[in-house]
C-alpha cells in the first residue's frame, strides 16, 4: 500500500470535491480552514456572535455542537440570523454525537453533519467480547438501519456529512476486533462509509483525529491507502484533537496536521486549541499556506526508496556514542538537545551570563559555537583547559577554509569531549577522511553535514570511513523538496551504506518554508521539520537555531521533543477546546491545574469539558479532570474513574491528592518538602496575544 505520491515531495492527493454549502472542499480547491464556536448552543445570540467573529478573522467553515435535540432546533435561527449579517456563503456544521435524532433535526437547517462513528449508534458497555462473524455482521445490519436515516435525508437535501473517527471513542465492536489502534479508527469509518455507498451517497469527508500525534498521522494515512483503493478519494479533514493551548497546542497541532500537508494529504483543516477559536484561525491559515506553497512546484518525485514503515512506529536502529561522561547518543536514549550561539566571543565574553540562561530545570546538553577563523581557534585554544560549560559538550561548526591540522592543538588540549561540525560534498572526501581520523585518534566525535544529492557519488567511499565517531546532519535540502523529504533521502543514503550513525535535525533558516520571519512561522517550521522525523523514528539529536536567545530555544527544543512524545520534560496537558457541551471554563481551569502541577516530568493530565471527549479521548493519559455535570467533576485513574461529582471547588486539590497517592507527585523547585504553593506559575512561553489575530480574509467560495 502506498498512501501518498512521494514522502520527499509536496504532490497533493488528488480528492473528489465535495460542496459544503457553496464553499468547494478537496479537487482544485485551497485548503479549507474552520473552527467551531464554544458558546451554549441554544444561546442563538452567543453562538451568532461567535459565528461572525469566526468568519471575520477568515474561518470558512464553522461548526457548532448540537448535542440534543433542542439544541439541533436552534441552528435554524442560527443559520438564519448569520446568514441575515452577511455570512450566508460560509457554511455552517453541526457536532453530532450520541444521538441520531439530534442528527436528523440538524441536517434540515445546517450545510453539513459531522457524525463521530464511534459513538452515533453504539453504546459503549466496555465489554470484553469475541464477536463471530455471524455477531459483527448483526452489529452492522443494526448499524445500517440506524445510520441510512440521515443518509438519506442529506442526499435529499444536498448536505455533506463528516465521519469523523477520534481515537480512544472507538465502538466495542471495533475495539474487541481491533483494539485501540489506527487500524480501529480506519475500520469505523469505512463501516460508515460502505453504508453511505450503498445508498450512492458520496458528498463525504472523513477524518481520523487523535491526541497523540503519532496515532493521528498514523491513522490518518492508513486511511488513504486504504480508501483510495477500495473507494473514492474522499477529502480529508485534519485536526490534532486536544491538543491544548499556547505553544503546546501549535506544536502538537503542527506536527500531526503539518507533516501530512507535507506529505500533499488534507483538504481542510482545524487547529484546536484550548483558546478563543479566533486564535485557531492564523495558525490554521500558516500551516495551510506553507503547504499550497509547495504545490505544483514539481511534476515528479525522487526515485529514491523509503524503506520507513508508514503506518507503524518503528526507531530507526543507531549505534551508541558516549559523546559525554554519562551522555549517550543510543538506541535506548531520547533524542540530546544542543542549543546555538552566535560566536566564540559570545561563549568568551558573556559565559558567565549564559550559563544562567542554559543551567536551567531542563538545561541544553551540547552547545554549538560557529569557528570562523583560525582566531577564533585561539580564542578558543586560550580557554580549552579552563573555560567552565554550561552543556555537557561543545560542538564546532568549522568553516570550509579551517584544514584538519588546524584542530589538533584544540582537541589535544581540551579536557571536554567535541563534536566537530563540517559540511562535506563529493570532492572532499580525502578531508572528511582525514577529520575522520583525526577524531578517532583525539577521543572526539564528527557531524557530517551533507547534502542528499550527494549521497549517491559518496556513499561507497563513506562506507570505508565507517560510523565509529560519526554522525550526520543536512547540509543544503534540494531545490523544490521540503525539509522533511531532505532528512528522509538522507535517512535512506545512510540505509543504502549500511550506517547506523545517528541523525541530528537541525532547525535553521534554510530549512524554513517559505522563509517567513515572524515567531509562528519559525515555530509551525521548526514543529513540522521535527516532529514529522521524530514521528517517522528518525533524529537522535535537535536543535533550534532560529531562535537568538540560547534559553528560549532550548525550551522550544524540548517542546518540540514533548510534543512528538520523543522526551517528556514536563506535564503535558491533553485538553480539550471546549464548545457547547463543555461543563466549566476549559481555558481557566486548565491554566490553573497548569499552575499547580506543571512542573511534574513525565505525567500526563487530560482535561475534558464533557464524557463525550473524556475517557475514550484522554488515550493514554496518567490522569483526568472530567466534567461529569454542572459544577461537578469527575475524577481518572488512567481510563478508569475513580471519584465521581466531586464538587469543582474542591476538584483541584482532589486530582494533586491523587497524583501524590499513586507516586506521582514531585514538590515544586524552590519550595519546602510537604508545601504546596498557592501558584506555580511556569514561564510562559507564548501567549494568544502574542500570535494575533491575521487581518480577514476575503471569503473564497471556490477560489481555484
Amino acid at each position: 500500500m502506498t498512501y501518498c505520491a512521494s514522502r520527499f515531495h509536496t504532490i497533493r492527493r488528488p480528492a473528489v470535491e465535495v460542496k459544503v454549502g457553496v464553499v468547494g472542499v478537496g479537487g482544485a480547491n485551497p485548503i479549507r480552514v474552520q473552527s467551531m464556536t464554544t458558546s451554549d448552543t441554544q444561546d442563538v445570540a452567543a453562538t451568532v456572535k461567535q459565528s461572525i467573529a469566526l468568519a471575520e478573522v477568515g474561518c470558512e467553515i464553522v461548526r457548532v455542537t448540537a448535542p440534543n435535540v433542542a439544541a439541533a432546533k436552534c441552528l435554524r435561527d442560527i443559520r438564519a440570523q448569520f446568514t441575515a449579517a452577511g455570512f450566508g456563503h460560509v457554511p455552517l456544521v453541526a457536532d453530532i454525537h450520541f444521538l441520531p435524532s439530534a442528527a436528523m433535526e440538524a441536517v434540515e437547517h445546517v450545510e453539513k453533519v459531522r457524525v463521530n462513528p464511534g459513538n452515533y449508534a453504539d453504546k459503549k458497555k466496555f465489554a470484553v467480547h469475541e464477536y463471530s462473524d455471524a455477531d459483527y455482521n448483526r452489529e452492522l445490519q443494526r448499524l445500517h438501519e440506524a445510520f441510512s436515516p440521515l443518509v438519506l435525508r442529506a442526499k435529499a437535501l444536498g448536505r455533506s456529512l463528516r465521519i469523523g473517527t477520534n481515537h480512544g471513542s472507538l465502538s466495542d465492536r471495533i475495539m474487541n476486533r481491533h483494539g485501540d489502534t489506527p487500524l480501529g479508527m480506519v475500520e469505523s469509518a469505512l463501516e460508515f462509509v460502505r453504508i453511505c455507498e450503498s445508498h450512492g451517497f458520496h458528498d463525504l469527508i472523513l477524518s481520523m483525529k487523535a491526541s497523540n500525534p503519532k496515532v493521528m498521522i498514523q491513522a490518518y494515512r492508513l486511511l488513504t491507502a486504504r480508501m483510495d483503493a477500495a473507494h473514492r478519494a474522499y477529502p480529508l479533514h485534519l485536526g490534532v484533537t486536544e491538543a491544548g493551548d499556547g505553544e503546546d497546542g501549535r506544536i502538537k497541532s503542527a506536527i500531526g496536521i503539518g507533516s501530512l500537508l507535507l506529505d500533499g494529504l488534507g483538504d481542510t483543516i482545524r487547529v484546536s486549541l484550548t483558546e478563543d477559536s479566533v486564535y485557531e484561525i492564523p495558525v490554521a491559515r500558516a500551516l495551510a499556506e506553507k503547504a499550497m506553497a509547495l504545490w505544483g512546484t514539481t511534476t515528479g518525485h525522487s526515485a529514491t526508496p523509503d524503506r520507513v514503515d508508514p503506518y507503524h512506529f518503528t526507531k530507526r536502529v543507531i549505534a551508541a556514542l558516549t559523546i559525554a561522561d554519562d551522555l549517550v547518543v543510543g538506541p535506548e536514549q531520547p533524542p540530546r538537545v544542543i542549543v546555538r550561539i552566535e560566536s566564540v566571543a559570545e561563549l568568551r565574553d558573556t559565559a558567565p551570563r549564559l550559563a544562567e540562561q542554559l543551567l536551567k530545570d531542563t538545561p541544553a546538553e551540547g552547545l554549538l559555537v560557529p569557528v570562523a577563523t583560525s582566531g577564533d581557534l585561539d580564542t578558543l585554544n586560550e580557554f580549552a583547559g579552563q573555560m567552565p560549560l554550561p552543556v555537557r559538550f561543545l560542538a564546532l561548526e568549522l568553516a570550509p577554509t579551517l584544514p584538519p591540522d588546524s584542530l589538533q592543538p584544540l582537541l589535544a588540549m581540551s579536557r571536554n569531549r567535541l563534536l566537530l561540525v563540517r559540511a562535506f560534498g563529493a570532492k572532499d572526501m580525502d578531508t572528511l577522511a582525514a577529520f575522520a581520523r583525526l577524531v578517532r585518534r583525539q577521543q572526539h566525535f564528527l557531524a557530517v553535514a551533507i547534502a542528499p544529492a550527494d549521497f549517491g557519488v559518496m556513499g561507497e567511499s563513506l562506507t570505508t570511513i565507517g560510523d565509529d565517531r560519526l554522525l550526520y546532519t543536512l547540509d543544503a535540502q534540494p531545490p523544490l523538496m521540503h525539509p522533511v523529504g531532505a532528512y528522509r533521502i538522507l535517512a535512506e543514503g545512510l540505509r543504502e551504506i549500511g550506517s547506523r550513525a545517528p541523525i541530528w535535525i537541525r532547525n535553521t533558516s534554510q530549512t524554513a518554508i517559505g522563509r517567513s520571519p515572524d515567531f509562528l512561522s519559525r515555530l509551525l517550521d521548526a514543529s513540522i521539520l521535527t516532529g514529522a522525523l521524530l514521528c517517522d523514528g528518525l533524529g537522535d539529536l535537535v536543535s533550534v537555531e532560529t531562535e537568538a536567545d540560547p534559553a528560549r530555544a532550548t525550551t522550544l527544543a524540548y517542546n518540540l521533543l514533548q510534543g512528538a512524545g520523543a522526551r517528556s520534560s514536563k506535564t503535558e496537558f491533553v485538553a480539550c477546546p471546549s464548545c457547547g457541551r463543555t461543563l466549566f471554563d476549559l481555558q481557566t481551569t486548565t491554566q490553573r491545574i497548569r499552575a499547580r502541577t506543571g512542573h511534574l516530568k513525565g505525567v500526563k493530565i487530560a482535561i475534558m469539558g464533557c464524557i463525550v471527549n473524556g475517557p475514550g479521548e484522554m488515550a493514554d493519559a496518567d490522569f483526568g479532570y472530567v466534567g461529569g455535570a454542572p459544577g461537578k467533576i469527575n475524577l481518572y485513574v488512567g481510563k478508569t474513574c475513580v471519584q465521581y461529582n466531586v464538587p469543582q471547588s474542591e476538584a483541584d486539590e482532589r486530582l494533586v491528592a491523587l497524583i501524590r497517592e499513586h507516586g506521582k507527585w514531585a514538590e515544586p523547585p524552590g519550595t519546602m518538602p510537604g508545601r504546596t504553593p498557592a501558584s506555580f506559575a511556569p514561564e510562559a512561553l507564548v501567549s494568544p496575544q502574542e500570535m494575533p489575530v491575521a487581518p480577514a480574509r476575503a471569503p473564497a467560495a471556490n477560489v481555484r
